[in-house]
């Protein structure tokens, strides 16, 4: 007759009471993820009301026309005097010259001076951001009221019908960065956070730049001809999806590479509380505090929102540099994540594959294949 068998604390789960349980159930590396998570998310809080709750007009780039070009210096000096100093204004030759500065992206509107004439006229494009053009009418009517002209606003690169506040190209810019992190956070919950050798480093890189492919063209084809949202070359528009989608994905793995899975918290960090409120897409630069203001154009979803509006309204002028800044970050994400990967060699770790994170403890086998009985 078999005895029983007598039950260990650990069969009726841990004593100590119900302190000893909560200890067990939460551990202290859970208790730290949880406190960073806190910490992103009031970061992610601070971040967009910061940069969000009072957009106020600074230094707006404005080209300045006249028939006589000291009316154009003298109305240039005049506007940019206004208190607070809302614009940039800059003389330039002539409307052709004004309007061409535009389309290139130097400036965000002209003002056309017509001293024989009651109204003066303002050429904006609100295919830069819709809040962008109307503040730059709002400012230019109240400065010419003072000196009792009426404004005329013609807007010379209007928003598509299907984009009318000019957003489809940031949203189609944030679909393409959520897609980045994600896809290199679901390699590293796959495989471990940290590619075992420099071979597994590629791979993951070369499924990111498949993925990256894919989700590039299939963005463009959605904000273009399927919703008609987005106007401008598809072929251009992939080729920024797939860039940018790699280059936040690199980056991604590269702080994977440095700090295992905390690293998808801090491309969280950089990218979405960092990058999204900073990259001109509700409003424009000029609109923002200075801090959004200053690293807007160096983060991925910047220079990606820059570029897409670039391609869509403008024939893809001043695109070159914002796409110069995603394929540093290409660059470097993917050096970092293969530095990562031969810093690592030879080092034990979690086999990749396994689920296991890079610092599981090992679990013993026995000759039958199995493992120790839990």
């Amino acid at each position: 007759m078999t005895q029983p068998t007598e039950r260990t604390p650990t069969d009726a789960g841990p004593s100590g009471g119900f302190l000893a349980e909560i200890k067990d159930a939460v551990t202290i590396r859970a208790a730290v993820l949880v406190l960073g998570v806190l910490a992103l998310q009031l970061a992610f809080i601070t971040s967009y009301i910061g940069a969000f709750h009072h957009p106020k007009p600074s230094e707006i780039p404005l080209a300045v026309a006249a028939p006589a070009e000291p009316v154009a210096a003298q109305a240039a000096q005049r506007l940019g005097a206004l208190p607070g100093k809302p614009l940039d204004p800059r003389a330039v030759a002539d409307e052709a010259t004004a309007l061409a500065r535009i389309r290139n992206r130097e400036v965000d509107g002209a003002l056309i001076v017509e001293p024989a004439r009651p109204n003066d006229r303002l050429l904006v494009a609100s295919g830069a951001g819709a809040s962008l053009s109307q503040a730059l009418e709002q400012i230019v009517t109240l400065a010419g009221k003072a000196q009792g002209r009426g404004l005329t606003v013609v807007d010379v690169a209007p928003a598509d019908r299907g984009d009318s506040r000019g957003l489809s190209s940031f949203y189609l810019v944030v679909g393409w960065c959520v897609g980045g992190y994600l896809c290199a956070a679901i390699l590293a919950i796959s495989a471990g956070a940290r590619p075992a050798n420099i071979h597994r480093a590629v791979i993951r890189l070369g499924a990111l730049l498949l993925y990256a492919i894919a989700a590039g063209l299939l963005g463009a084809v959605i904000a273009g001809p399927v919703l008609e949202a987005l106007p401008g070359s598809i072929a251009a528009l992939w080729g920024l999806g797939t860039l940018v989608v790699f280059a936040v994905g690199a980056l991604t793995l590269a702080l994977q590479g440095l700090a295992g899975v905390v690293g998808i918290g801090l491309a969280i960090l950089l990218v979405v509380v960092f990058g999204n409120p900073s990259a001109g897409g509700a409003y424009p630069y000029p609109l923002l505090p200075p801090f959004w203001r200053a690293i807007g154009p160096a983060m991925p979803p910047g220079a990606g929102t820059f570029a897409a509006r670039s391609i869509a309204y403008f024939r893809g002028n001043g695109a070159a540099g914002p796409m110069l800044v995603l394929s540093a970050w290409a660059v470097a994400g993917s050096a970092v994540t293969l530095a990562c990967a031969m810093a690592r060699r030879g080092r034990p770790g979690a086999a990749v594959g396994s689920g296991l994170p890079d610092d599981a403890p090992s679990v013993p086998r026995f000759a039958g294949g199995g493992t120790e009985p839990r």
